[in-house]
């Protein structure tokens, strides 16, 4: 999940606790490490894009929980606990049906397509499918201009960390977290980004647990936390919280359903070393996801019930929530494990799409243009350098922009790779027509209304979203499409045909 919600805009107090840098130096150093030991084990385009296909499904299931999460269970979670109340809930709430539905439609496809056909990239696997190198060329550039806005959102995010943490001002910290996720996403590739992700994952699993224990003996434990809201703010607790009922289903449909168009998430199923072992990745991911977001829950209604009780100012900014308590009320190793975590977060977050992005540069596009790159290793790194370059220009240019570009980037990865891949690769019926259809439709909509709502040109009834609606529209433009063409169903390689039906 992005930092969309709002972590571009977070005023981090300065924190010059010598524990605090001492612990976000550690960190630096453990990164550091990552990468040296991934640059020398990265010798081939394979390893590169998708760490040579031998990660563990325990490993796989810690790395997908940190990509799919990134700083905002940290820090855009709370803030919108705190604002919506039990209504924030519902975007988690999808967490363990979509693990276990990605085990079921889709992860095991993906690693045995991957391995029938030595595939590296999520449109891949769609130009596989449908025997189409324009919808792979199409699904790359849709993912490529998602991507723009995730990276440069939590590029502008950890410039905002860096300078909370060391005083460096807005402008350094950005060039300097773009340079430090450069160097291992450049050397390591997707294997260090997957270390990193393990690293990150461990850091917020053990961060979460301490600071949720702190947020309950804060107020009283969930005993005390529910009387004080009750008492001021009972709708706050309500099975909707602040959203319309309309509301909160569609935060369900789109992060439940949407989950499973995330690219930097997906990928990582090809690097799967066993796909037998598939079988534990429910459980694995929802335990994973549990325990980290202890924190997102927990910070939110105690930072609510302090503010009610009077025990806190109420806060200019919402993302101001996790700051604002771990300054207060943790201790300072406490808080440097939660700011590490934090910068942990962003960083692998933007790794991944630095992998996803630089292999739809150097790869998808290109075949579909009828062409091959030579070295695909070489320009994959450099092409990794360019995207974290216009990243770090776009974050420096305009918050407002950053957050615009990052708010839409979930809905298109969903309403474009939603309908071709997760139901394409399980449902023969599917056509060539439809799956182009269906990420056009995505692309275009999304792209035209998050552009008309950020000019105001229009608005929306209470509860609708794009990125909802733009992913009803892909669904009916791909099922549509395809029962018009079903003369084409029939039209799948047979390899493809015995990896639908294992």
């Amino acid at each position: 999940m992005n930092l969309a919600f709002g972590l571009q805009s977070v005023p981090l107090p300065r924190a010059s606790q010598p524990i605090i840098i001492a612990v976000s130096g550690l960190y630096v150093a453990v990164v550091a490490a990552i990468a040296v030991w991934a640059a020398r084990r990265t010798r081939t385009s394979k390893d590169f894009f998708i760490a040579g296909g031998g990660i563990g499904v325990g490993t796989l299931a810690i790395a997908a929980m940190a990509a799919t999460l990134s700083g905002f269970a940290f820090i855009g979670g709370p803030g919108l606990v705190y604002t919506l109340g039990f209504g924030a809930l519902f975007i988690v709430l999808p967490a363990s049906l979509t693990n276990t539905m990605c085990a079921w439609v889709l992860a095991k496809r993906m690693r045995l397509l991957g391995g029938a056909r030595g595939l590296i990239t999520v449109p891949d696997a769609i130009g596989a499918r449908y025997r189409s190198p324009a919808a792979q060329g199409l699904a790359g550039l849709a993912i490529l201009v998602a991507i723009v806005g995730y990276m440069a959102t939590n590029i502008l995010a950890l410039g905002l960390v860096l300078d909370a943490v060391f005083g460096s001002g807005l402008s350094l910290g950005i060039w300097l977290g773009a340079a430090v996720v450069l160097a291992y996403s450049a050397a390591g590739g997707m294997l260090a980004g997957v270390y990193t992700d393990v690293f990150q994952g461990a850091v917020m699993a053990a961060a979460s647990v301490l600071v949720f224990g702190y947020a309950l003996a804060t107020g009283g434990g969930l005993g005390g936390i529910s009387t004080t809201i009750l008492a001021a703010d009972p709708g706050f607790l309500g099975p909707w919280g602040k959203l319309t009922p309309l509301a909160a289903l569609s935060f369900f449909f789109v992060f439940g359903l949407g989950a499973l168009g995330q690219p930097h998430v997906i990928h990582k199923f090809y690097m799967l070393k066993d796909p037998l072992r598939l079988k534990w990745y429910p459980l694995l991911m929802t335990a994973a996801l549990l325990v980290t977001l202890l924190l997102f829950f927990g910070v939110g209604v105690a930072v609510k019930a302090e503010v009610l009780r009077g025990g806190m100012a109420p806060l200019a900014r919402a993302d101001d929530a996790t700051p604002q308590f771990l300054l207060r009320y943790t201790p300072g190793l406490l808080a440097g494990i939660v700011f590490a975590g934090v910068s942990a977060a962003i960083m692998s977050t933007v790794n991944s799409f630095l992998s996803v992005g630089a292999a739809a540069i150097t790869h998808d596009i290109p075949l579909a243009l009828g062409y091959r790159m030579r070295n695909e290793l070489r320009w994959g790194r450099i092409s990794t350098v360019g995207l974290s370059l216009a990243a770090a220009v776009v974050a420096q240019l305009s918050g407002t922009l950053v957050a615009f570009l990052g708010i839409f980037g979930w809905g298109l990865f969903a309403s474009t790779l939603v309908p071709s891949l997760a139901i394409g690769l399980n449902w023969a019926g599917a056509t060539r027509a439809g799956a182009l259809a269906s990420i056009a439709t995505g692309l275009v909509t999304t792209l035209a209304f998050e552009s008309a709502a950020y000019f105001k040109l229009y608005t929306f009834p209470a509860g609708v979203t794009v990125s909802g609606l733009s992913l009803v529209l892909s669904l009916l433009a791909f099922f549509g499409i395809s029962a018009l063409t079903r003369h084409q169903a029939g039209d799948i390689d047979p390899d493809v045909v015995l990896v639908m039906e294992t």
